[in-house]
């Protein structure tokens, strides 16, 4: 399995975000070094079109490919980033059955999350592919979601009884922004994610993605009381 970690030097909710520093270290290091410490990843690859992110990138043991500058827009999909990855890859001889997508804003995934995540899909020959997911609380359950008419009056979202006890809901998942993302490399000409989806549940607490300024102190409060306990 191969581990693409995409890292575009532009942002605009944090400036320079994939090594902006939290706890004195770059973002990205949390997730290069989960990775390296997983023992179900063949090679771990960080996308960019960025020099600096590169060399840090290289400093902490990750290979880098660079990608080209239509690849690094705000436009720019994550699909065509790895197939860009694995085409440069099989150009030098190497083709992975699968590529597992760590995006560097998820620092709270761990080593044994990407592991429990690679084992879980390699358990399923059939998977196309695997997200990591969080059971969605039950006040935002799509059966208790409502939507406002034009009148301004409430109905519900969907056309589907709405229950009143939490048990009568049956359980729905949401993405967990972009933790773990496991694709079996033939079906990368279609999706990321799709076909045979299957999930991996990770706890909430670990589920955070760093899109600001306020995500980013949040976890640097919470990793801080880790390591004062």
């Amino acid at each position: 399995m191969l581990a693409v970690i995409p890292a575009r030097g532009g942002s605009k909710g944090i400036p320079r975000k994939n090594i902006a520093l939290l706890r004195g270290r770059p973002l990205i290091a949390y997730t290069i070094d989960a990775s390296r410490a997983a023992t179900s990843l063949e090679r771990i690859v960080v996308s960019t079109d960025d020099a600096e992110i590169a060399a840090v990138s290289r400093s902490l043991g990750a290979e880098v490919v660079m990608r080209p500058a239509e690849l690094a827009s705000d436009e720019s999909g994550t699909l065509s980033v790895l197939q860009h990855v694995v085409a440069e890859l099989a150009g030098a001889g190497y083709r992975p059955d699968a590529v597992m997508t760590l995006q560097p804003t998820s620092p709270l995934r761990t080593s044994v999350h990407i592991d429990e995540a690679a084992r879980a899909f390699a358990n399923d020959p059939l998977a196309d592919s695997l997200v990591s997911c969080i059971e969605v609380p039950h006040v935002f359950h799509p059966r208790s979601v409502m939507r406002r008419t034009a009148e301004g009056y409430l109905v519900p979202f969907l056309d589907l009884p709405q229950p009143g006890r939490r048990q009568d809901k049956e359980p729905v998942f949401a993405r967990n922004g972009a933790a773990i993302y496991i694709t079996r490399t033939e079906r990368l000409g279609t999706f990321i994610f799709g076909g045979r989806l299957i999930p991996y549940m990770m706890p909430e607490a670990a589920s955070t993605d760093i899109d600001c300024p306020a995500d980013l102190a949040a976890v640097e409060r919470l990793l801080a009381g880790q390591f004062t306990k």
